[in-house]
């Protein structure tokens, strides 16, 4: 399963992909096409999209999408 941090309920929230697992399915970029996109040869990159914390479990479920599980939550600031 995709890692997660442990945030407080007021952390502001981003994604992050491993781009060394990254196998380039594209399942991120199509189901959050706001948050991805592709690079120049097709593997997932994470945008500059903050989210509240609210939004952890819908983040969870498009973590979780990642058959390579290089997608991470971690906070928005660090």
């Amino acid at each position: 399963m995709a890692s997660a941090e442990k945030t407080t309920e007021n952390t502001e929230l981003r994604y992050a992909v491993d781009s060394s697992i990254c196998a380039g399915h594209g399942r991120c970029y199509a189901l959050a096409p706001k948050d991805f996109d592709a690079d120049d040869i097709g593997y997932g990159q994470a945008l500059d999209q903050v989210h509240p914390a609210s939004d952890r479990k819908v983040m969870e479920g498009i973590a979780i999408a990642c058959p390579e599980e290089a997608i991470s939550i971690v906070p928005a600031h660090q």
